[in-house]
């Protein structure tokens, strides 16, 4: 197991397109929760999962900051108590801007969480509100300020393109911003609605305006450009770093690792198995106190599952999949697995063969989905 990823369900307000496992913050058992998030951890450990091997922590949600400073002060108490916090390679928390007051700040630095990931998504004030933000372009402004002064070095931010009516030259205003700040990673992603959402109820009503597959092709491209002007790799289809600065917990993922998945809905991958906890509140804390893992659906992922998944995540980074390490991992070669869904991709010229890696063209990188098809039975 290389990493954690720690479940914070509560929000304080429904982004319009988040379809993650969250509740309203107001009248939730806050610290009882976290409180199961240590019993989890616990059974987990009891069950004989090594802990000592782990190289990354990150709370994703919900929202973590929509904890307060006492609540954020005793999730890390509980992480220092099952893992060696100060052999951590990353330890990341997902942040709102509007939340992340100084007290926070200095909180999550005296815990030892060494990266931000701040949800911006914008930095134009009426999307903002249309897609059910709360904070302000200032507000993300002056959160980066003020982490940089508390200590925090590692500071990525999320933007999202294709938004409900949104503009090149909005999008444009928006990279000029965010890459004013100078910060070391940023995450780019095109909106996708997901149902159970509001805009996919208003998608639905014919009331929402969303920009045209070439009008999001075109933002894309910027988004690339800029970064690459800017000194930013782009080291995975939506991310961009300066060297050394990847984001290590994602890279687990992309590179088809084992990580644990703790918390109301999180998923994970543990020993061949990938699963599911329970989603709802309630019954999760309720199974948790029953001394088990709170597991509601399992994966044991085949062989041929398995390389499938090397393929479509490998995929995903700019460096692609290694020749070597997939041969070595599996004990079946590249070219006798895929080799003709690979020559008809080179064909296609979404993907070609690099320094003893397979990985996408440019013109693979904007294909992505049509490549990755290719290889799921």
């Amino acid at each position: 197991m290389r990493g954690i990823y720690i479940h914070i369900p509560f929000c304080h307000q429904i982004c319009h397109y988040c379809d993650f496992n969250k509740v309203f913050f107001e009248n939730q058992p806050v610290d009882e929760y976290i409180e199961t998030i240590d019993k989890e951890l616990t059974i987990l450990k009891q069950s004989g999962t090594d802990f000592t091997k782990v190289e990354t922590v990150f709370f994703g949600g919900g929202t973590p900051t929509a904890l307060s400073a006492k609540q954020l002060d005793r999730l890390l108490e509980i992480v220092h108590s099952h893992v060696s916090v100060m052999n951590l390679t990353e330890f990341s928390t997902e942040a709102n801007p509007d939340e992340l007051t100084l007290d926070k700040l200095n909180v999550l630095k005296n815990g030892q969480v060494k990266r931000l990931s701040l949800g911006v998504q914008s930095f134009d004030e009426d999307l903002l509100k249309k897609i059910g933000r709360s904070h302000s372009p200032k507000q993300a402004i002056d959160v980066v300020n003020n982490a940089r002064r508390t200590g925090f070095e590692n500071i990525s931010i999320d933007l999202i393109y294709a938004l409900p009516g949104q503009t090149q030259a909005q999008w444009q205003n928006t990279l000029d911003q965010a890459l004013a700040l100078e910060l070391p990673h940023y995450s780019g992603y095109s909106l996708i609605i997901e149902p159970k959402t509001v805009f996919y109820n208003l998608m639905n009503k014919g009331r929402l305006p969303l920009p045209g597959e070439d009008e999001e092709t075109v933002m894309f491209s910027e988004l690339i450009n800029q970064m690459e002007k800017s000194g930013r790799s782009q080291y995975e289809i939506s991310n961009f770093a300066i060297p050394g600065r990847e984001s290590i917990h994602n890279m687990i993922y992309w590179e088809n690792d084992e990580y644990a998945g703790i918390g109301a809905g999180a998923h994970g991958y543990l020993g061949g198995v990938r699963y599911a906890n329970i989603a709802p509140l309630k019954r999760y804390m309720e199974h948790v106190e029953t001394g088990d893992l709170p597991i509601i659906e399992k994966n044991t992922v085949t062989p041929n599952e398995s390389m499938e998944e090397e393929m479509f995540l490998g995929l995903r980074k700019t460096e692609g999949v290694s020749i070597k390490h997939f041969a070595e991992k599996f004990g079946v070669t590249l070219e006798e697995k895929y080799g003709a869904v690979i020559q008809d991709l080179i064909k296609k010229d979404l993907v070609e063969r690099h320094e003893n890696r397979i990985r996408l063209t440019r013109n693979g990188i904007f294909k992505g989905n049509e490549a990755f098809q290719q290889f799921l039975g």
